[in-house]
């Protein structure tokens, strides 16, 4: 494997992750947000990831088993609950009184952005180290 697939792999990674990041912090910031009686509030979104092949090709079978990530979608969380909560004095209050939030458990989301931000580190590691061994190469060859 080159230096240089090890790069866009890492590459790859990172471009995910940040858009994993942009999602996540898009959910805690509706985390509270509402809306009037009868239409569906915010409901937190994921992001799933693929692999993907380099674009370079390899010859040998333990390079044709290195592969880049990719984001093959956004979804929609319908599966779990609303918060259903009862204030009647509140503006988007239905008719029984009950006001509907998002999806969104903020420690958990917490936990994600904490998670895909060791995984963008992970993958800048991985970046520095690959240039800094195209470095030592490129002073070995002088």
């Amino acid at each position: 494997m080159s230096l240089l697939t090890a790069i866009a792999v890492s590459a790859s990674g990172l471009s995910a992750q940040r858009r994993r990041l942009e999602v996540l912090v898009s959910n805690l910031a509706n985390a509270n947000t509402t809306q009037p009686a009868g239409v569906e509030p915010y409901r937190r979104k994921d992001v799933v990831f693929s692999s993907v092949a380099p674009a370079t090709s390899f010859g040998a079978e333990f390079e044709n088993a290195v592969r880049g990530v990719e984001i093959s979608g956004i979804v929609t969380d319908h599966r779990s609950e609303l918060r259903k909560v009862s204030d009647p004095g509140h503006p988007h209050a239905d008719s029984e009184g009950y006001v509907y939030y998002p999806n969104v458990k903020p420690m958990e989301e917490l936990v994600n952005v904490l998670s895909a931000t060791r995984s963008y580190e992970a993958n800048l590691k991985a970046v520095n180290s690959a240039k800094e061994m195209a470095m030592k190469t490129l002073e070995i060859l002088q």
